[in-house]
């Protein structure tokens, strides 16, 4: 008998318990978790100054982003279809159109995104954007 008990012995001996290694495991993944969504993963940027020349007027179009949302062009406020259909008009009577936006200072930049690709819908690839002039 005596030599059974010491058999079990030797073969509790040769098994690893596991327990506290996932318990480690466990804790490093819940302290990842709670501080993962608290980086902050920005990086500083200045806006580049502008001191472009002016546009002739002959060949542009302005598109704005009104402070409440509304797309503007001549005066008439439009959807993002109805605005690409007018532009579709404009750039067939001037193949060399380019369409200038001015979009307001408090609108997401989806926004703007979205007249952009109402633009490029009509048909037209000379797209700026207006910027404030620095006085």
């Amino acid at each position: 008998m005596p030599s059974r008990g010491k058999r079990s012995q030797l073969e509790m001996v040769n098994q690893i318990n596991m327990t506290p290694m996932v318990d480690l495991v466990l804790v490093l993944l819940i302290i990842f978790m709670i501080t993962a969504p608290l980086l902050e993963y920005s990086i500083d940027v200045s806006p580049p100054k502008m001191n472009a020349d002016k546009i002739p007027e002959d060949n542009t179009k302005v598109v704005s982003l009104n402070k409440k949302g509304q797309i503007v062009f001549n005066k008439e406020t439009l959807s993002p279809k109805a605005l690409a259909e007018k532009l579709d008009v404009q750039k067939r009577l001037n193949p060399k159109l380019t369409v200038l936006i001015r979009a307001d200072g408090t609108r997401q930049y989806n926004e703007v995104m979205e007249v952009m690709k109402a633009v490029r819908n009509a048909g037209i690839m000379t797209v700026s954007l207006v910027t404030e002039s620095e006085k």
